[in-house]
């Protein structure tokens, strides 16, 4: 490759790194607060673009994309989601129950636009770049595909929520989905009310975020606390992440 085409590895303009880093922890997955207006088709069109844009193994692009607006299906998919979801209260113990009961884990009525981001796992034949040790990576790039449309709609002042309560292959046949195409995510999109300032769970007493500097290994696996300039670091970095904001300073 020539080295001239490069385009210039310099940081962001620091009010464009702030809107990033205030995009990711303010992300936020969104159940109960959508409202029923439209999405307009150019907004809509930006956050697809964003998601298409995602890194992919061996330039493969395995997603597609289902854009549901029509009631009937999204009523046959919300059913999917109750018979599950009664299914799974009885898989946690029983103090916890009523707890997971009362607990609003989807918007799929109330979003105008559901959306099924699918994995194509033969798009680019049996032999793929970087796929040839670690089958998954075609679904992993699925997923940063559905992290660059979250990320986009929280940019542009949209929520989205994560359905993930139903049997899959039940959702394939509703949405006619062919065998070899596998449903990675199923999500609800559409204006809101607004966001939480914690994650809904954390919030609820379900779990509490992780001290991040206890997820730190060194060099292997095990070897934590030896640089304590940069634990030090994170914890300062972790407790302003709380406010939504991390601290940022121009480039040299």
């Amino acid at each position: 490759m020539d080295q001239r085409t490069l385009l210039p590895a310099t940081p962001l303009p620091i009010d464009q790194r702030e809107g990033v880093y205030r995009a990711i922890l303010t992300r936020r997955d969104t159940r109960g607060e959508f409202l029923p207006d439209p999405v307009p088709d150019d907004l809509l069109s930006r956050i697809l673009v964003a998601a298409h844009h995602a890194p992919s193994v061996g330039y493969m692009q395995p997603w597609s994309f289902l854009v549901i607006r029509e009631e009937g299906i999204k009523r046959q998919v919300h059913d999917a989601f109750l018979k599950a979801h009664a299914e799974a209260a009885l898989m946690f113990p029983e103090e916890k129950r009523d707890v997971y009961r009362a607990l609003k884990l989807e918007g799929i009525m109330e979003a105008p636009i559901n959306i099924c981001i699918t994995c194509d796992r033969d798009r680019a034949g049996p032999a793929v770049i970087g796929r040839t040790h670690i089958r998954a990576m075609d679904l992993y790039s699925s997923v940063c595909a559905v992290q660059n449309l979250w990320l986009a709609a929280r940019a542009e002042g949209l929520g989205v929520g994560w359905v993930s309560i139903f049997d899959n292959g039940t959702v394939q046949r509703l949405l006619n989905i062919p065998k070899r195409v596998v449903p990675v995510a199923y999500l609800c999109l559409g204006k809101v009310r607004g966001y939480h300032q914690r994650p809904e769970l954390e919030a609820a007493g379900w779990r509490e975020r992780l001290p991040l500097d206890q997820l730190i290994h060194f060099d292997q696996w095990g070897r934590q606390g030896t640089d304590e300039a940069l634990l030090r670091r994170l914890r300062n970095d972790q407790g302003a992440a709380q406010s939504g904001r991390l601290e940022l300073s121009h480039p040299d």
